[in-house]
């Protein structure tokens, strides 16, 4: 009886070897750069078709619980993602105060759009080509005068309604711009996300080395999208790692490069100067690189996003806008500024904070996503 409490031979486990860490990567020709990598970029093999481009593996570091409470909010419209946008509410509250379809309706309607943030001239305008259109009674009630609106609103947008084709370039350099606080890293690693799922091959330059912490947040953004980060320390020369940066995405095959840059305001003169060196030292490589300038813009900024873009204009080229944080407290409006004032490509708007909820920009969508419902259009959403 006492055999019950004899002690059983130990198991024995199987060895598990013990890897050291890798060494760093370095570039070749490139020494002070450093590669913070997830997976090893390989080299062109020799001989190999365009055809045999590596492709980054599409490994998702993030637990399945977190994937799938990311993804199900990408199934919800402009509509619900624009619902709770003061431009949003302001237009259902007025249709819903002021039914009735008068001089009142539209002189409530033009304050709503200004303060809204679409800016007195376009509001003005916008306005006045409807209250023509009333007094020629071809609107028989609000509803209609409804319709009408987002006719002009649609119109309004249309022409720049041009999504970001990157093929063609190989790498397609993609430099990033904005101020302080306008979500440029933040859109970047959204970016890098997009890109790697369409299976292209994608690397990331951390430009801003100005800002504390930047590089590291890049480096984030990588790990999380399992795609390489060129970098140096803070207070390197910005132009220097972007350079070092093409130079390795060519020597490596890859499809899309994406330079993060320190967030300036147009007052900083050394800051916006550092923006038209790094474009020239690109060009030492590609002339006409970079392919894309690709300026970050807050949306709760208002008016002041006119000023921001005028300004960056004059320095670094800018070719295509981001409108980001639409979906909180910003009011809206002033996508339709930007679009009347520079007629600059809106390639992408932000309207939540996953990585799917950078959203290709589509003007029909966004505007229903503004307009009251009783309209009876619904934004599809589509990316």
């Amino acid at each position: 009886m006492l055999k019950f409490w004899k002690k059983k031979p130990a198991e024995t486990e199987a060895e598990i070897p013990i890897v050291p860490p890798a060494d760093p990567a370095t570039l070749d020709g490139a020494a002070p750069v450093i590669q913070e990598t997830l997976a090893e970029v390989p080299s062109p093999a020799e001989g190999r078709t365009d055809n045999e481009r590596f492709v980054a593996p599409i490994i998702d570091p993030t637990p399945a619980s977190e994937t799938e409470a990311e993804a199900a909010p990408a199934k919800r419209s402009w509509r619900e993602r624009l619902s709770g946008n003061s431009f949003a509410r302001g237009l259902s509250s007025l249709f819903v105060r002021h039914p009735k379809l008068d001089d009142d309706l539209l002189d409530e309607l033009e304050t709503t759009l200004i303060t809204a943030d679409v800016g007195v001239a376009a509001s003005s305008e916008l306005v006045e080509n409807l209250r023509k259109r009333m007094h020629k009674r071809e609107f028989a009630d609000s509803p209609a005068l409804l319709a009408a609106l987002r006719a002009e609103l649609v119109a309004l947008l249309k022409p720049v309604e041009k999504p970001l084709d990157i093929r063609g370039r190989h790498p397609f350099v993609t430099l990033v711009v904005g101020i302080n606080g306008a979500g440029k890293t933040t859109t970047i690693g959204k970016l890098a996300r997009r890109w790697r799922d369409e299976r292209h091959a994608v690397m990331l330059a951390a430009g801003d080395t100005f800002r504390a912490a930047a590089v590291e947040q890049l480096k984030t953004w990588g790990t999380r999208n399992d795609v390489p980060v060129i970098s140096q320390g803070q207070d390197a020369d910005a132009a220097s790692v972007i350079f070092d940066a093409l130079q390795a995405a060519r020597s490596r095959d890859i499809d899309v490069l994406i330079a993060d840059t320190a967030g300036r305001l147009h007052t900083q003169g050394g800051l916006m100067d550092e923006l038209g060196k790094i474009a020239r030292v690109l060009k030492k490589i590609d002339v006409d690189a970079p392919h894309e300038v690709l300026m970050v813009i807050d949306g709760t900024t208002g008016q002041n996003a006119v000023n921001q873009v005028r300004q960056f204009l004059q320095i670094v080229g800018v070719t295509g806008l981001v409108v980001t944080k639409l979906d909180g407290t910003a009011k809206g409006g002033v996508v339709f500024a930007l679009a009347r004032e520079f007629g600059l490509p809106i390639r992408f708007v932000g309207l939540g904070e996953t990585a799917t909820d950078l959203r290709v920009f589509e003007a029909e969508a966004f505007v229903d996503g503004l307009l009251p419902a009783s309209l009876g259009v619904e934004g599809q959403g589509h990316d």
